[in-house]
């Protein structure tokens, strides 16, 4: 082994994370985008990103923080950032108990509500929506539920998401049998379309959803979204810090219509953060009213 090789990966190896440069990095993740990592993570912002400066050749953390400063790629590269720092682990029909709810309970009293309103009109805002498989779930309920009604209905589901490679995966509607592991078998066989390996979202699914970029902590990107009447925010404040978790939050009741629903992570909780929704519970699930 040469031993320029050796350094090279003896280099690799050494990449540490300093506890200035750790807070460097954390407070420019949270200025940026209201993710904040506590301080018992530092590990993980460390592992995480230490594929980053491989890829850009960078030699420590402080380079990277000025990298992401000053570079002409700093806004490729933030995407990239956000995408490292969130987990974008998710499925089709994800918390089953939950979508049950929505689909028996939710969805029919706020289709009944437009009915008698004789407006047809539904807003779904799927906040964090990853590589497209909450919305595109929604979608598929949407299709069961209305069925042949559904073209009589003017339908749009907003999907946002930081990272731009993860809305590209999203709108290409391509995905694994993995990713399908929760899914009834007859959805998949309905809804997609198989081939080599690899399960392709069908077309009346996909006209429903409208993919684009949005930054949580910037509430003026928020109140460019549609009025909703039903609001899924599913694992994705866990990311944040009390005081973004609030501002996230009241963004949501800003947004939904009277009578309006949240749904949130079953994991997750407006205890603390919010009261101005009331919690419905039901088996397995609580969603929260927005009353009026």
């Amino acid at each position: 082994m040469s031993s320029l090789f050796s350094k090279t990966i003896s280099l690799r190896t050494e990449l540490k994370i300093s506890d200035s440069e750790f807070v460097q990095l954390r407070d420019f993740i949270y200025q940026q985008a209201g993710i904040y990592i506590a301080d018992n993570r530092k590990y993980l912002l460390e592992n995480r990103l230490a594929n980053r400066l491989k890829e850009l050749n960078l030699r420590s953390f402080a380079e990277y923080y000025h990298f992401l400063q000053y570079d002409p790629s700093k806004k490729q590269e933030l995407s990239k950032l956000f995408e490292v720092v969130t987990t974008n682990e998710t499925s089709f029909y994800r918390n089953p108990p939950q979508l049950a709810v929505f689909q028996n309970n939710v969805l029919p009293e706020v289709l009944e509500k437009q009915r008698k309103l004789g407006a047809r009109k539904l807003r779904i805002w799927s906040a964090g929506c990853s590589t497209g498989e909450e919305p595109y779930t929604i979608a598929i309920i949407l299709h069961e539920v209305l069925r042949s009604e559904i073209n009589s209905w003017d339908i749009r589901i907003t999907a946002n998401d930081l990272s731009e490679a993860v809305l590209a995966a999203a709108r290409n509607g391509v995905y694994n049998d993995y990713t399908l592991r929760t899914t009834p078998k007859e959805i998949v066989a309905k809804y997609f379309t198989a081939d080599a390996g690899k399960f392709k979202v069908k077309p009346e699914v996909k006209r429903l959803v409208q993919f684009g970029p949005i930054n949580l902590s910037d509430r003026v990107m928020l109140k460019r979204v549609d009025r909703s009447q039903i609001v899924f925010c599913r694992n994705v404040i866990i990311y944040f810090d009390d005081e973004m978790k609030k501002n996230v939050i009241g963004s949501f009741y800003d947004n939904l219509q009277p009578g309006g629903f949240l749904l949130i992570g079953h994991s997750e909780s407006l205890h603390n953060i919010s009261r101005a929704f009331k919690p419905k519970h039901f088996p397995g699930a609580i969603v929260y009213l927005k009353e009026g």
